[in-house]
């Protein structure tokens, strides 16, 4: 098991939630639990819980959800990995894509491990608890419901395209994204995780097909309003070209005000690096410029702003790992002292 800075009595751990999906999903959960490796006097005791979407039906999980009728297991696999105690060989395993094979070309082995572990145990989230357990994660990681959800979105032309690898590759601005079925519920143990929470992260992450997804399911949204943590958007570096062309800061905390029935986001975490002009012109040439940190905007839909240099640039603007789970610390001692008086 994994060492743990032990408490004084009476001290519990920091507790973050974090909700998304995707690879910026698993940037945050790699910070935290670098933080939780990391030698005296950096090691901080935090207790971790992710929830992510299961609506993906591209790639190796959509072929798994369509012949073996399971969830996606990309993103959850991905997030077991970030957690996991091993980077070395088993993390490397859960990872392996076979490049060539019938029928396996494509697959990665966490996604058939996850998949082979659901008819085992007959449970999407058990399997998840199990496989976790294998990679020795430092932390619980909770699909967002356990139903078979469909993502469905309505565009600004009023069309309505179904399937989430559709909903990216629509060049047309997105209007709203449901879900069907509509009556779908979280697990028992994500309410009472959002509940409890000292942090309630979202992001960084697709905005419409990683993080407001979860925002749909029956429950949550309520129970992340009445919780009494903090709740903090990492907002995107970039545009995502279709989905969030012409998106400012305030527009992507608009889209998740709107899709929750209810302002929920007390912080906006925006970047404050320059992308440089090279890179800027690559991305340009793919429709997608940085982001806008609005802070007008921001502040008359009435969230805070914390910005900060989250960006790492070298072939692709990706959030820094060590730089936002900086950030949600910050925000989790913040939110253990207004608690605590």
């Amino acid at each position: 098991m994994m060492s743990r800075r032990v408490r004084p009595s009476g001290e519990r751990p920091l507790r973050i939630v974090a909700i998304g999906g995707g690879t910026g999903l698993s940037a945050l959960l790699h910070g935290l639990k670098q933080l939780i490796r990391a030698p005296e006097p950096r090691r901080l005791d935090i207790d971790i819980t992710a929830i992510v979407t299961v609506t993906d039906d591209g790639g190796s999980s959509g072929r798994l959800r369509r012949e073996f009728d399971v969830l996606p297991p990309g993103d959850i696999r991905n997030c077991m990995v970030a957690l996991s105690e091993d980077e070395g060989a088993l993390s490397r395993l859960f990872q392996y894509r076979f490049l060539s094979g019938r029928g396996l070309k494509g697959h990665s082995f966490g996604n058939l491990f996850l998949t082979a572990m659901t008819h085992l145990t007959g449970d999407f989230a058990k399997a998840v608890q199990l496989s976790s357990e294998v990679l020795a994660s430092c932390g619980k990681i909770y699909p967002c419901t356990s139903a078979n959800v469909v993502l469905e979105a309505t565009l600004a032309n009023g069309r309505v395209v179904s399937g989430e690898t559709t909903i990216s590759k629509s060049r047309s601005r997105i209007h709203k994204i449901s879900i069907k079925p509509r009556a779908c519920r979280p697990l028992p143990e994500t309410l009472d995780a959002i509940r409890d929470a000292d942090l309630i992260t979202f992001g960084p992450g697709s905005l419409f097909t990683s993080v407001i997804p979860n925002l749909l399911v029956k429950g949550v949204p309520e129970a992340i309003a009445n919780s009494k943590a903090i709740k903090a958007y990492f907002v995107n570096l970039m545009w995502q070209p279709g989905e969030t062309t012409d998106f400012r800061a305030s527009d992507h905390l608009a889209a998740i005000h709107q899709h929750a029935g209810r302002a929920i986001i007390d912080y906006a975490i925006v970047n404050t690096r320059p992308i440089p002009a090279p890179l800027r012109r690559r991305y340009a040439r793919q429709l997608a410029l940085p982001v806008e940190n609005d802070m007008d905007g921001l502040a008359e839909i009435g969230v805070k702003v914390l910005g900060a240099e989250l960006a790492t640039v070298s072939a692709k603007v990706r959030h820094d790992s060590g730089a936002i789970a900086a950030v949600a610390i910050r925000l989790a001692q913040e939110a253990r002292k207004k608690r605590s008086r």
